[in-house]
């Protein structure tokens, strides 16, 4: 039976229009529960997105499951680690959820996540860090960490533009670099023995990012953007990157922002106390400040003043830098969520960000938590706020009461450890 076939009838289809989506009372919604420990969390955040669903609902709404493989799964029953059924499938109904992947050895996909999201064009990985009451923190105040992070997901490292040292490939570029880049090439210390990648960052890539980080802002109330970069050192990537942000900000969100660059140009003219009765009176108007950090320091500043931060805006390997160190800070990567989306098309995958975790697969051990608040995000994204509210809730309940999974027993006092399934038993009951 191919995918196809199995789409459930009386479900319906998600569109977009006019840059929105129109989501019906049935949407259809493809999942990919994923490898190694993908089915035991999957099957605990179904029946509690489900649950929250009907609770809040009534029963007038409902998602329709369809399953699509990619992975391991997919690659025992089709022969592909990523069959083009499941593409169309999720080209098709624009919004899906995944579990974790495994990437096969050797060559051909580099990453099948990767993949998915060079595909589809999901440009932005958003990465939302909040703490939950109760959760083992290795800081001392884990409840100032309230952030969202806008990585850009199709650039920078993620082109994957590498030439491996000693091939061909390799040769041909460094030769091409020594004639037409001369100066270039005297900057590369032992060329014959270098491993060579290319870095694109595009004015293009910017601006969808840096617009979908200030919408989202703008339409929750947030008091600050901040553009992380290392441009003063790669100043005609990571700083145009900064550059191309603030001017954005300044021209299509003139009336929503104010900006450093505002406040150094009013300071060059009026002067510092002229500038910064202006950033206050931005302020009080509810405008967002765009500000800008250095990378190295903003992964010290997020330990040391998190307050400071409300949205990130930044480039792929920054940006996967600072999400898993801030999701350390609040309990660890198994319970941060991701979402990839492409706001323009309505295209969107949900996922966890941890592994497969082979040796927990099927043994019902593991915290369900990241693919759970995945779909809690999925929720968010469809509009219904008031379901993906009343599992933030119950998972808060649920954990203050310490009747948690392995990973956070053994960090807690006097804890309850439950199976995955449990935990799951526990926050439908909590709802």
């Amino acid at each position: 039976m191919s995918q196809e076939e199995k789409i459930p009838e009386d479900g319906e289809i998600i569109s977009i229009e006019n840059g929105k989506l129109v989501v019906p009372n049935k949407p259809i919604i493809p999942f990919i529960e994923g490898d190694g420990i993908g089915p035991d969390v999957w099957r605990a955040s179904k029946r509690i997105i489900d649950a929250a669903i009907k609770k809040t609902y009534e029963g007038e709404k409902e998602i329709k499951w369809v399953e699509v493989f990619a992975g391991e799964k997919a690659n025992k029953l089709t022969g592909s680690w990523l069959p083009d059924e499941t593409i169309d499938m999720c080209n098709k109904f624009l919004v899906a959820i995944k579990g974790p992947l495994t990437t096969p050895i050797g060559g051909g996909i580099r990453s099948l996540n990767v993949a998915l999201r060079q595909i589809l064009d999901l440009y932005v990985c958003l990465r939302p860090v909040r703490w939950f009451e109760g959760v083992p923190s290795p800081v001392k105040n884990p409840e100032l960490i309230n952030m969202v992070i806008f990585r850009e997901n199709t650039e920078d490292i993620y082109a994957g533009i590498e030439f491996e040292q000693g091939t061909e490939n390799n040769e041909k570029f460094l030769a091409l670099l020594k004639k037409e880049f001369p100066n270039y090439y005297k900057k590369i210390r032992f060329p014959k023995t270098s491993g060579i990648g290319i870095k694109p960052i595009s004015s293009e890539g910017t601006n969808r990012l840096t617009r979908a980080a200030l919408n989202y802002a703008i339409q929750n109330k947030q008091k600050s953007i901040t553009f992380v970069h290392k441009g003063n050192i790669m100043k005609f990537t990571e700083g145009a990157f900064r550059n191309w942000g603030y001017k954005l900000a300044e021209t299509e969100f003139k009336n929503m922002t104010y900006s450093w660059d505002m406040w150094e140009k009013t300071c060059a003219k009026k002067g510092q106390e002229k500038a910064n009765a202006e950033m206050e009176q931005a302020k009080k108007d509810g405008k967002v400040l765009i500000k800008d950090s250095i990378a190295d320091i903003t992964l010290q500043q997020v330990l040391t003043r998190p307050e400071e931060f409300d949205v990130i805006a930044t480039m792929n390997l920054n940006g996967d830098y600072l999400s898993d160190a801030l999701a350390a800070q609040v309990g660890g990567i198994g319970i941060a969520p991701g979402g990839n989306i492409n706001y323009e098309t309505g295209h969107a995958i949900f996922e966890a960000t941890h592994g497969t975790a082979p040796k927990y697969a099927n043994q019902d051990k593991v915290n369900p938590g990241s693919l759970l608040l995945s779909g809690e995000m999925m929720l968010r994204y469809l509009g219904w706020t008031e379901a993906a509210d009343n599992i933030i809730k119950a998972m808060d309940k649920t954990i203050a009461n310490k009747t948690v999974t392995y990973d956070f027993a053994r960090l807690m006092n006097n804890a309850k450890e439950i199976k995955c399934s449990e935990f799951a038993d526990e926050i439908i009951s909590n709802l």
